[in-house]
């Protein structure tokens, strides 16, 4: 069942969902709107394959990070990826979980604020990481604080917690 804006604040109340920094003018009717944090993870083209498998993972000569100050905004070309990670940390217990949306306005620019990794499993605790790719034609321009996505909560019976090599992440 998804939670309602009562039964959102009645988790936040009850620490079941932990928010920081909270600000309660996020909570919708069914879900709580997250900000773009201003650290990026930005990806240069190689000329090299990769290989996706179970062991895959970036190394550094694949991108660099970039942290914004304020009132900058980070370009989005058209077809770039980069990733970035909400303004806020969410810790979740081991009864709930989320999913990450997408926001409408920015949907209809061709923005895509997750490509393939909404979950968020229950228990954890971090700044969500989201994978944002530019399917507009026209470049875009990401702004740290911007309401950039949206999370659905519900409930996770039997007591699942998550425990995987993201668990505490604070940077994409």
């Amino acid at each position: 069942m998804i939670l309602s804006r009562a039964a959102l604040l009645e988790a936040i109340q009850n620490k079941e969902i932990i928010i920081t920094p909270f600000d309660e003018s996020l909570v919708g009717p069914c879900s709580i709107d997250f900000r773009l944090g201003n650290e990026f993870r930005v990806y240069r083209k190689t000329n090299r394959k990769t290989r996706l498998d179970d062991e895959f993972s970036y190394s550094k000569e694949y991108y660099h990070t970039r942290k914004l100050e304020c009132g900058e905004a980070l370009p989005l070309k058209p077809g770039q990826l980069v990733l970035g990670v909400t303004l806020e940390q969410l810790k979740l217990t081991d009864s709930l979980c989320a999913f990450i949306e997408g926001r409408s306005r920015f949907a209809r620019s061709g923005l895509f604020v997750h490509v393939s990794s909404g979950l968020v499993q229950p228990g954890s605790n971090n700044h969500q990481v989201l994978e944002i790719f530019n399917a507009s034609p026209n470049e875009l321009e990401l702004v740290p604080g911007t309401r950039i996505c949206q999370l659905v909560f519900m409930g996770a019976t039997g007591g699942a917690a998550y425990s995987g090599s993201f668990q505490n992440q604070t940077r994409p």
